[in-house]
């Protein structure tokens, strides 16, 4: 952290990290410090430990146990956020300075707004009818491949037609199709065929998006826990200059 923060001069540097190793290592504390300690802009925490992957609910009271503990610089929390009033409930239940939003946006790049109007005290908009959600979607696959160029960006959009379609009467049968365009032309005329104006299902909101995978077992370098204050990185006698690390 040191060595980043010093060769980034002017530019902010900022780290995420999560509880822990798993729930016998717990490593959040040692990471707010030295984030605190070598002038870091900002902390953010994944309320869950890397065994956990995203498995069970985030453990919101960790986020407070950082934000008690780290004065300096502003704590940012992650996890769970589904819902603009998730965020707001985030931020009042652990005291940080905002949140990180993940998985929580999918397929609903909408949730931005959501909470620019809840932080502002308003009521936010109702989400969008699938008519409207097809007409971002188009926009988004039109950026992706503006940028990328057209068969990786279609590419690269499928898995984003599965979020935004999640919940929809009809979906599952749709969402096959979405993974097989290759163009936009196709894009446009699968969803034009599609298009209908019903409101977006609220049982919908709470969906899990993208990585859904259980529980995993972490296996640290060898002897790393003899000596954590040993600065020399783990394993690098055994690299091979040549193998590419």
């Amino acid at each position: 952290m040191r060595a980043a923060v010093s060769a980034a001069g002017a530019v902010p540097v900022t780290i995420k990290f999560r509880i822990g190793v798993d729930e016998g290592l717990a490593t959040f504390r040692d990471a707010g410090r030295i984030a605190e300690e070598e002038g870091c802009a900002a902390v953010a925490m994944h309320a869950r430990t890397a065994a956990q992957l995203y498995a069970g609910e985030a453990r919101w009271e960790a986020i407070a146990e950082l934000v008690a503990q780290v004065r300096s610089i502003p704590v940012l929390g992650n996890g769970d956020v589904w819902e603009a009033w998730d965020a707001l409930r985030m931020m009042r239940a652990t005291g940080c300075d905002g949140v990180v939003v993940g998985r929580g946006c999918l397929g609903r790049p909408w949730l931005f707004r959501e909470l620019a109007e809840v932080f502002a005290g308003r009521e936010p908009a109702a989400p969008p009818t699938l008519r409207e959600i097809f007409a971002i979607m188009i926009e988004h696959a039109e950026l992706l491949c503006a940028w990328f160029g057209e068969p990786h960006g279609i590419r690269g959009f499928r898995k984003h037609g599965s979020w935004y379609t999640k919940g929809f009467r009809g979906s599952s049968r749709l969402r096959p199709l979405l993974m097989r365009i290759e163009t936009l032309a196709d894009l446009r005329a699968l969803l034009a065929a599609h298009a209908t104006d019903e409101p977006f299902p609220p049982s919908a909101l709470r969906v899990s998006r993208g990585k859904t995978a259980g529980r995993q077992r972490v296996v640290l370098p060898p002897g790393w826990l003899e000596d954590r204050d040993d600065p020399t990185p783990p394993g690098i006698e055994a690299e091979d200059a040549s193998s590419g690390g």
